[in-house]
């Protein structure tokens, strides 16, 4: 049988994976009903407001995600406050929250290898914990990192198969969440690891059962401009495939080539740090091309969009209230319409956590 040559970059490293790859049925059909969807966003800018909120962590909410499991939407969030909480967005409740986590819980995200209702989360703790919120349990604990996990991220092939994790303890570590082991540790960081991604460039050609993997590591580029700590990195689609998104401690996003290396954009604006960053599916009225609208959050209170081919192009900031004081991470989800015909329609709205506690959609 034939070995498949795939490509992972995770944050500033290349890994080689000899391994047989499997792919999403009807990738086609799916890649086909996300594109003709185009949410424009002089319509989102003209007209969103605040349309949901949610409470129940007592401090700052660092992460959240969203999937949708028995045909409902579901959020889910990590907080300093050491909890894990789901909440039923069509319902507009909280059903779940997991409390055994022994320090800040840094990072959420809902398996894309399991059923959607499995919740990874990383923490202050040492450990990656697995949680199924449909039946209120704790199914496994990753804790082979020897410091906090700040960051998780499931790989975008494959089945959402491989997990990796950055840590405080300097390093990256790559796992196969089908049969729980540690695949490989990334040593080279000289400080603490805050967020990781990876890369949706591979190679599939689907064939074989081989399950025999030769791992090969090498750094494969070294980004530099910020000049304080990068709190979050976010690698592009479609047509920015070839692209990394960053924000800072030092107040600016910016925007990089991975081929090249080199820094396209910086965005400034923000008064102070920049807490999280996401491409959007937004387009801009007249534009060529697909979206090409970034948001991020900041400390200074802040949600700021920006036309991703200029940096002098702030486009709309949404400004927080005493109750959320800071904007510390971003989630971009498309909800129902209301059921006023037949056929099922969206809109995309933008769901937020703060200091504070509370998460908000706006829309």
């Amino acid at each position: 049988s034939k070995e498949e040559e795939i490509q992972i970059i995770i944050h500033h490293w290349i890994r080689t994976l000899n391994i047989q790859l499997g792919w999403i049925k009807d990738f086609d059909k799916l890649v086909v009903d996300y594109a003709s969807t185009a949410f424009m966003f002089d319509t989102f800018r003209s007209s969103s407001k605040l349309i949901n909120e949610f409470t129940g962590h007592t401090s700052y909410v660092w992460s959240i995600d969203y999937s949708t499991f028995d045909d409902c939407l579901f959020i889910c969030s990590g907080s300093n406050d050491r909890t894990v909480r789901v909440c039923d967005v069509d319902n507009n409740k909280q059903i779940q929250s997991f409390n055994k986590h022994l320090s800040d819980v840094h990072c959420v995200k809902f398996s894309s290898y399991h059923r959607q209702n499995i919740i990874f989360s990383s923490s202050g703790d040492k450990t990656i914990r697995f949680w199924n919120f449909k039946h209120n349990m704790q199914l496994q604990i990753f804790n082979e990192h020897t410091d906090g996990v700040c960051g998780i991220e499931f790989s975008p092939f494959n089945g959402g198969r491989y997990l990796c994790s950055g840590s405080y303890d300097k390093t990256i570590r790559l796992w196969d969440v089908e049969t729980s082991k540690l695949l490989h540790i990334f040593n080279g960081h000289e400080k603490g690891i805050l967020c990781v991604d990876i890369s949706p460039l591979q190679s599939n050609n689907n064939n074989g059962n081989k399950k025999k993997m030769n791992n090969i590591a090498k750094q494969f580029n070294v980004f530099k401009g910020h000049i304080s700590y990068v709190q979050s990195v976010k690698y592009g689609l479609n047509e920015f495939v070839n692209t990394i998104l960053s924000r800072s401690d030092d107040k600016s996003v910016r925007l990089w080539d991975i081929r090249s290396g080199e820094q396209i954009q910086v965005f400034n604006g923000h008064k102070y740090e920049v807490w999280s960053v996401e491409y959007s599916p937004f387009v801009i009225k007249n534009s060529i091309g697909n979206s090409n609208v970034i948001c991020s959050g900041s400390w200074d209170n802040t949600i700021r969009f920006w036309d991703i081919r200029s940096n002098k192009k702030e486009l709309y900031m949404i400004k927080g209230n005493e109750e959320e004081d800071r904007m510390l991470c971003l989630k971009f989800i498309a909800l129902k319409k209301k059921k006023d015909s037949k056929n099922v329609t969206y809109d995309l709205n933008l769901c937020y956590g703060s200091v504070k506690g509370p998460i908000r959609i706006w829309g």
